[in-house]
Parts: C-alpha cells; sequence; structure tokens
C-alpha cells in the first residue's frame, strides 16, 4: 500500500572502507565500514540476506564491487 522511502547516509569515503564481515563457522554476515588509520570496524548492519545487502549498498551510495568481504 505506502512505499517506504529509502533514506540515504553518508560516511567518511577518505577515512573509511565499506567492509562485510563473514563468520567462517555460521556464515553470518555483519555490513559496515573500517576506519583505515586505526583498523577499527564499525557494524552499521546484519546480512541475512541478498535483500538486506542491497539495502546496505543503496543506503550508502555503493557499489558491489567496491565492498570487500573478510573472513
Amino acid at each position: 500500500m505506502f512505499k517506504r522511502k529509502s533514506v540515504k547516509a553518508d560516511y567518511d569515503r577518505e577515512n573509511q572502507i565499506p567492509l562485510i564481515r563473514a563468520s567462517i563457522c555460521n556464515g553470518e554476515q555483519v555490513a559496515g565500514f573500517r576506519n583505515r588509520q586505526t583498523g577499527k570496524f564499525s557494524e552499521v548492519m546484519l546480512i541475512k540476506n541478498d535483500r538486506d545487502l542491497a539495502v546496505f549498498l543503496d543506503k550508502y551510495g555503493i557499489s558491489a564491487e567496491d565492498v570487500k568481504k573478510e573472513y
């Protein structure tokens, strides 16, 4: 009935790298950003399926090629 508006967010493109952390054991994936200087990871959202990943990419204006996966 009503379409959900997509809220655009931004991140520090100079100091942060988009990243998906994936567990080897259970396959859980978390999307977020890693600080280039400190290496600290900031979690943004849990990725349960491809739709969640698409929401993350759309929200921050990131292409799928720019996101790295870390295990």
